[in-house]
């Protein structure tokens, strides 16, 4: 079951274009000196035609241009995967001609550092960097090449950008900052009698810690206990959750990239035991767990392809261009049903 709350908004830019205007002149008598100085326009205004058409020609001819576009994925899961989708679906609804290197470290920081190497070298025209990880490996490399970065919490705190609101440097891009408070509410919500919430997350992903913060004051405020449950290799992921049972009520996983990667796991083990797993993003739940309120990765990704639009096309300077977010009224629910049915919880009154 998914309800969306929102309606896509999104205006592509119109295709510039040019126009020649042509002079003409009236038989009448001149002098020489007239006729000279005829001559002397005449000439001018030809050259400066020539110039607007040689202008204008090459401007055409920019609109036929392909560029390149380097591409580094952190690893592959549902909502890193739409992101990506999102990003070439804007380019490709604006006409934008390109050649994509697409590479996929597979959740590997050292692979990470090999790929955005190499991007450094390339000459490309663009770098789209999807997940911390790979937006601070490309952003540690390359300094002159335009980068864009998506599914990353706080640019800012993870020292990607001088401030979100003014990047200072070649890096931009989108947050996928969720409403986490609102996604402890949804816990509550259908969980009433929970005491203990287990917080699940890989503790080297910078963007999970910050978020686990904001759980755990969530929880605070919802009158339930917050327990801490790190995992730091995808091989801990199934005596982790084990070692929840009977000590915790529910489970709630933020937009970790390393607990979504293994969430089929994660859901395995929580509902063979009766715990519901409230998630940071619709594809964690498509993978087992019980439900979300959270954004939408395609758009987040498609956001990210604006940008890159106004940079290769515009002249835009990523230093310039704050970090963009989805707003709030762009968050959807999302429920799994079958999940739901199996831990016989009943959501029928969600919205």
């Amino acid at each position: 079951m998914k309800k969306s709350r929102r309606l896509l908004a999104l205006a592509m830019a119109g295709l510039m274009g040019f126009s020649l205007t042509a002079c003409g002149s009236g038989e009448t008598e001149t002098t020489a000196a007239e006729t000279a100085a005829e001559a002397t326009e005449t000439t001018s205004a030809e050259a400066a035609e020539g110039e607007e058409t040689t202008e204008a020609q090459a401007e055409n001819a920019d609109s036929d241009k392909v560029y390149k576009i380097g591409v580094l994925q952190l690893t592959q899961h549902d909502a890193l995967d739409r992101a990506n989708e999102g990003f070439f679906a804007a380019l490709d609804d604006a006409g934008i001609q390109y050649e994509a290197d697409q590479q996929n470290a597979a959740g590997e920081q050292s692979t990470c550092q090999t790929i955005a190497e190499k991007f450094a070298t390339d000459g490309d025209d663009l770098i789209f960097a999807i997940a911390t990880p790979a937006a601070q490996a490309v952003a540690g490399v390359i300094a002159d090449t335009p980068v864009l970065i998506t599914a990353v919490t706080d640019p800012a705190e993870s020292g990607l950008v001088a401030s979100n609101d003014a990047p200072g440097g070649n890096v931009t891009g989108t947050s996928d900052l969720t409403p986490v408070a609102e996604q402890i509410q949804l816990l509550k919500q259908i969980l009433p009698d929970a005491k203990t919430v287990g917080i699940l997350y890989c503790s080297a992903e910078a963007n999970s810690v910050l978020q686990a913060e904001m759980a755990k004051e969530a929880c605070a405020e919802e009158g339930m206990e917050a327990v801490e449950y790190t995992v730091s290799a995808s091989n801990e992921i199934q005596t982790v959750v084990e070692s929840m049972v009977g000590k915790v009520d529910a489970i709630y996983a933020p937009t970790d990239n390393m607990i979504a990667a293994g969430m089929a796991t994660v859901a395995m083990v929580a509902n063979d035991n009766g715990l519901p797993v409230i998630c940071g993003e619709s594809g964690m739940v498509e993978a087992g767990g019980l439900a979300t309120y959270g954004i939408d990765y395609y758009q987040l990704g498609y956001l990210t392809g604006q940008q890159a639009i106004e940079i290769l096309v515009d002249g835009a300077d990523p230093a310039e261009m704050p970090i963009e977010y989805l707003s709030a009224d762009e968050c959807e629910l999302t429920v799994n049903q079958d999940t739901a049915d199996a831990l016989g919880i009943d959501v029928s009154g969600l919205q």
